[in-house]
């Protein structure tokens, strides 16, 4: 009799999950950056893989922002309304509608959750060759749990030149339009900021980004190469290694991108001067985009396995590790698409290279310190190259068989090393009071511009002739 009762459990996920829980998951940029995966995977759907130097040529989105609302619109293709289940819905049915494309998706989440993040009413408008239609998001729909159907109706307006989407959210949360508003500023220099980073390698290859009509511009990690060996003397190069596992193809390269700094230089460095460590460390890409940059955490090998922990010293070293693969499912990425899986069986065995390179770096570095107008040299001959162009020197370089853990080939360049220095010379180094400094650099030279070490120097040349008197 007990038993008529126990029948059948109502497992209907609850829209408010959807809308108020996964949106805690995701920063504002990052699901602002969510929306451009989206344009750049219309991109690769239209024309395939990426073929040529600038395969993104004539495709552009533009973002605009204000106390009122979001859009971004693109001319990527728009969405094929056989498409439109896997667009809509919530959560990606099959792994395989894209598996021979190198996009970055995996859920299904991306789109939605950005937009439940910005605002709680949404109009999206689409146009892919003879399908021109809009969907509706409306706090009504948001607010009823039961149903699931979101409105479609043919586009009002059919004047678009060329296929592509744009989405405008109002409505906005109100955390959201603080950024907007008070915030708008930070917001826009930190946005602007990762997109000219995170996605430097697609930009530099055509794609056209504006945020409030302004162009964004890529900032690629550049590393310092030099061309020539003449008599195969030690130079400037960077560690190279690449493999390819599982129809994933990884591409690892890590070195110098400007001279060691002095210790002048590195005690300037919280005034973001020339030596910033805002672009040291190791960026992550996959499928041309980067989901981590300049990373500097025991996430990228810092601080283990004889890798010394960051220290600002090590400022002028960056590594690239590029990921390649059809199937986005196989990358070592987070649901955000802005991480790296720290459990990828594939990362982890990558990581061990990451630390084999940039481990030759870091004790250049060591065996250079104090002495950094000495190395200055070394690495000024050399040109700071992107990864493209690396990639393209590295062909000329002699590439050797990896047969141990994670099996492929690499190229460990022969860095110049410095000459001990003779054992009746001792360096000196102290930090004073910047006013202190300027007040005995007033003293022994006037108005003159000098360096803190010239004031160190000279001090100390004067206080050695009235000791020798």
């Amino acid at each position: 009799m007990d038993n008529l009762k126990y029948t059948t459990v109502d497992a209907t996920p609850v829209k408010s999950f959807f809308v108020d829980m996964l949106t805690r998951d995701i920063e504002l940029d990052d699901a602002i950056l969510d929306l451009l995966d989206n344009c750049v995977d219309g991109i690769l759907r239209l024309r395939g893989e990426s073929i040529g130097e600038t395969p993104y040529e004539g495709f552009e989105a533009e973002i605009r922002f204000d106390k009122d609302s979001f859009l971004i619109s693109d001319n990527c293709g728009g969405i094929p309304w056989s498409f439109h289940d896997y667009a809509f819905r919530m959560g990606k049915d099959s792994q395989e509608r894209d598996n021979d494309l190198p996009t970055v998706g995996v859920y299904g989440i991306g789109m939605k959750r950005a937009i439940f993040k910005i605002g709680r009413q949404c109009l999206i408008s689409t146009q892919h060759d003879q399908d021109q239609y809009e969907v509706e998001i409306s706090p009504e729909w948001i607010a009823d749990q039961a149903n699931w159907s979101i409105p479609v109706h043919a586009a009002a307006r059919r004047d678009r030149s060329e296929d592509g989407t744009t989405i405008v959210v109002d409505k906005l949360n109100e955390n959201i339009a603080k950024h907007f508003t008070s915030d708008i500023e930070n917001f826009t220099r930190e946005l602007v900021r990762k997109i000219e980073t995170h996605y430097a390698f697609i930009i530099a290859k055509g794609f056209k980004v504006t945020v409030n009509g302004n162009a964004v511009e890529p900032r690629p990690t550049k590393l310092i190469f030099v061309e020539t060996n003449n008599g195969n003397k030690p130079v400037i190069r960077p560690f190279i290694y690449k493999t390819e596992v599982d129809d994933v193809k990884v591409y690892l390269t890590v070195g110098f991108t400007r001279p060691i700094p002095t210790q002048e230089e590195i005690n300037d460095e919280q005034e973001e001067k020339r030596y910033s460590s805002m672009d040291a460390g190791w960026t992550v890409v996959c499928n041309d985009r980067a989901v981590l940059y300049c990373d500097r955490s025991e996430l990228t090998g810092w601080g283990e396995a004889g890798v010394p922990r960051y220290h600002t010293q090590f400022i002028a070293i960056s590594g690239i590790v590029e990921f390649q693969s059809n199937d986005a499912s196989k990358l070592p990425t987070t649901t955000t698409k802005r991480g790296v899986d720290a459990s990828s069986y594939l990362y982890l065995q990558v990581k061990n290279k990451m630390r084999e390179g940039m481990a030759m770096f870091t004790n250049f570095t060591n065996k250079w310190k104090g002495r950094g107008d000495e190395s200055k040299k070394f690495i000024d001959s050399g040109t700071p190259q992107p990864l493209d162009q690396t990639k393209v020197l590295a062909e000329r370089l002699t590439m050797n068989p990896v047969h141990s853990g994670l099996r492929g080939e690499q190229f460990k360049p022969k860095l110049p090393m410095p000459k001990p220095e003779p054992t009746s010379r001792k360096r000196i180094s102290f930090l004073k009071k910047l006013e202190e400094i300027q007040t005995v650099q007033r003293y022994l030279f006037g108005e003159e511009e000098v360096t803190a070490s010239q004031v160190g120097e000279k001090s100390f040349d004067q206080m050695l002739r009235e000791a020798q008197q």
